[in-house]
């Protein structure tokens, strides 16, 4: 029997359609979970060497990301920030952010200094936030940017102790009048200010991205020997017509 006569054309485009699809998704999945054992590397090689104390300002936009630092100076406190819906074990919560102005500098830097949790009976009031005095050093490493979470509305404007969905650091300098350095620094250091530094990694989800490239190419194979199986079924009962 003519193989046309078992395949109709309507259901080949749409097999290799969605085969297409399926091989593309696969393969975009894949590509995020190789981007997330690479960023697993280098934090891992990074994590490994020691701090680097930074003298100049300009050197923390030159370094790595999650490069180890050093910094010594002092917090401005009067721009205290809080990423809002932040989530740590399961606790809802925000991260706590604030330039620094390191020593002997008049630029600055955003510092994410930790986690605290949000006020169970009041969400938009923020909890006392303890912030040492005077010149301190601190550890931390180098992040281009917190993460991101999706912005219902529109975002407040930049001010003292606001609450934020994500940070502008460019909305951030105009409001404040500061010269922020474009990288921030996730602290690391222990100090006694109430706040929690179990920082999320941003390498996790590999696994989840190979699970999902899997699935992906599964149902490829699966359209592909569904429209064989199919078409071999019509071409029997056409032949058992005739």
């Amino acid at each position: 029997m003519p193989m046309l006569q078992r395949f109709r054309l309507l259901p080949l485009i749409l097999t290799l359609v969605l085969t297409a699809a399926g091989i593309l998704l696969g393969q975009w999945q894949t590509g995020r979970a190789l981007e997330k054992e690479a960023i697993t590397r280098q934090m891992t090689l990074r994590q490994q060497m020691p701090a680097l104390r930074v003298q100049q300002w300009a050197e923390l936009a030159q370094l790595p990301q999650f490069s180890k630092v050093l910094l010594r100076g002092q917090f401005i406190t009067q721009w205290s920030l809080y990423l809002d819906n932040r989530p740590l074990n399961g606790v809802s919560g925000r991260y706590v952010l604030m330039p620094f102005r390191p020593e002997g500098s008049q630029q600055a830097v955003v510092v994410m200094r930790g986690w605290q949790p949000r006020d169970p009976q009041d969400r938009n009031r923020v909890l006392p936030l303890r912030t040492p005095e005077g010149v301190v050093e601190i550890e931390g490493s180098i992040r281009t940017q917190p993460d991101h979470v999706m912005q219902l509305g529109q975002p407040d404007a930049i001010r003292p102790g606001v609450l934020l969905q994500n940070l502008d650091l460019s909305a951030l300098a105009a409001a404040s009048g500061l010269t922020l350095s474009p990288v921030l620094v996730m602290q690391t250091s222990v100090a006694d200010d109430g706040l929690e530094r179990a920082w999320p990694r941003p390498d996790a989800g590999a696994g989840k991205h190979r699970a999902y490239a899997l699935q992906w190419y599964a149902l490829s194979v699966m359209t592909v020997i569904f429209f064989v199986v199919t078409g071999i079924r019509r071409g029997r009962k056409q032949q058992t017509k005739t």
